[in-house]
């Protein structure tokens, strides 16, 4: 029996991976049917939720005008994060995302604690986006029809409510299309990133009718500081873009559409925000952004002169969460699922149903979960441990790249990262930046987290895991699943 520490380091073989997700031979457990332009909107629909109405008037008041600048730095680090995704993703294109680059590359113990990392990404971040989502929904119901979801059934107990009945009904919808199966999840995702867009899109057209190129004359009030804090501030806007790579084992020629959809969702994203900041600085004076509320929509008033807009954002916005929140629930599914593979939890998590080839009991319980956290919980003050548990993740998917080229050179890849090793390294030096901006508490939680979780693989997943199984019957570990 391998020392704990063996245990703990051993890697799990790529050609193994490969062999069990049907990499090369379109032969894995899921059905693959997603094509490049679905996983794209994957993608884009995971990271453009209400981060882009609301964080003007969050990041303007720090940076001022240069807020565009931030964004296009906080794109650049978002940016090298996503190309090591990309090479990740195409060499190992498996569901679990960075937590089977992390089994690959670090490890069984790291690989939990990455798994640690997703599950605060994904299960806590789609429970505080569905309680954002029934706000929204009332802010629609009242300009289109005059009327509200009572408190006692839109707000959680601790906010003098019962239930947050329109959150648990939007996670249900969302369970409903994933056990359908991905194909049509991918589809209805599809169109309502459309939408997304497309109010964008008018955002964009209407408010270049208020451009005013006075409003640039002061464009950095408060120096480079400025533009750096509000780039922090605003990396959080760029989250999802890592929602491509859960779809490793369901996607149509893995190895090419993998990486090609996080390039274009990168761009994609960029370009989208730039565009919006743009013109929503050029038609209101940046003096006027702090705490403003329904920004975009005041934007617009101001510029039609109409209320008309605050209906459209608030529109937008629904869909948006609703968008974000599918996306985010079947991501989750999917890491659950490649783990449960690898005997690291339950093997619940990774039945799949003969007829629709979707974890049908896996989808299910983390709905339950979900469903539950976003009625009964105020979720919302979780959301920095959402950040916390995605920059980790990034960082070491950073790492895994430089191990990887190292301990697998000659591995068939379909992209490179460009520019190695410096972009790997920019990218983790940029995610310890940002780290090290956000509270100590969020820290301290986010540590006792993952002590957590390396307790549950001491106590279960050491035990349990299918590598052990092969070590002590020298075997090949697939024969055991």
């Amino acid at each position: 029996m391998s020392s704990l520490l063996q245990q703990a380091l051993r890697r799990k073989p790529v050609q193994l991976i490969q062999d069990e997700t049907g990499a090369d031979t379109g032969k894995g457990d899921l059905a693959r049917t997603i094509g490049l332009a679905q996983l794209s909107m994957f993608g884009i629909g995971a990271t453009i939720g209400t981060g882009i109405f609301i964080i003007l008037s969050q990041a303007v008041p720090v940076a001022g005008p240069a807020t565009l600048i931030s964004f296009v730095v906080a794109g650049i680090v978002a940016g090298l994060t996503a190309i090591c995704y990309a090479e990740l993703a195409g060499a190992v294109p498996v569901s679990g995302s960075s937590y089977s680059y992390t089994y690959a590359t670090l490890g069984e113990m790291p690989a939990i604690a990455v798994g640690a990392c997703l599950l605060l990404e994904y299960g806590v971040s789609a429970a505080a986006v569905s309680v954002g989502w029934s706000q929204y929904l009332n802010q629609l119901l009242d300009n289109l029809f005059s009327i509200r979801i009572p408190d006692a059934l839109s707000q959680a107990p601790e906010q003098g409510g019962i239930i947050n009945l329109p959150a648990v009904v939007l996670v249900c919808l969302c369970g409903v299309l994933l056990v359908r199966g991905a194909s049509e999840s991918a589809k209805i995702n599809a169109i309502m990133v459309g939408i997304k867009l497309g109010i964008l899109a008018l955002f964009v057209v209407v408010g270049i009718a208020g451009w005013n190129t006075d409003h640039f004359a002061d464009f950095a009030p408060f120096g480079f500081s400025g533009i750096m804090s509000a780039a922090g501030i605003i990396f959080f806007s760029y989250i999802g873009l890592d929602a491509v790579s859960t779809a490793g084992e369901e996607v149509k020629n893995p190895r090419r559409n993998l990486p090609l959809a996080i390039l274009i969702s990168l761009v994609a994203v960029t370009g989208v925000y730039i565009a919006v900041v743009a013109v929503a600085i050029g038609a209101q004076p940046a003096d006027q952004f702090q705490d403003q509320e329904a920004g975009l929509a005041a934007i617009l008033e101001n510029v039609t002169g109409s209320s008309w807009p605050g209906t459209v954002l608030a529109a937008g916005a629904v869909v948006s969460i609703f968008s974000v929140t599918l996306v985010v629930i079947y991501g989750q599914t999917r890491i659950l699922f490649a783990m449960s593979r690898d005997g690291m939890i339950p093997k619940v998590f990774h039945k799949v149903n003969p007829r629709t080839l979707t974890p049908i009991p896996n989808t299910i319980i983390v709905c339950a979960v979900i469903g539950v956290l976003a009625g009964f919980i105020p979720i919302n003050f979780l959301a920095e441990m959402t950040s916390i548990g995605t920059l980790v993740a990034f960082l070491v998917v950073s790492i895994g790249v430089m191990v990887l080229r190292r301990i697998a050179p000659d591995l068939k890849r379909s992209f490179k990262v460009p520019g190695y090793p410096v972009t790997p390294i920019l990218s983790i030096i940029g995610c310890i930046w940002i780290i090290k901006d956000l509270r100590p508490v969020t820290i301290y939680v986010f540590l006792v987290w993952v002590a957590i979780a390396l307790g549950w693989y001491l106590a279960y997943g050491r035990s349990h895991s299918y590598l052990d199984k092969a070590d002590a019957a020298g075997t090949n570990a697939k024969d055991e699943l």
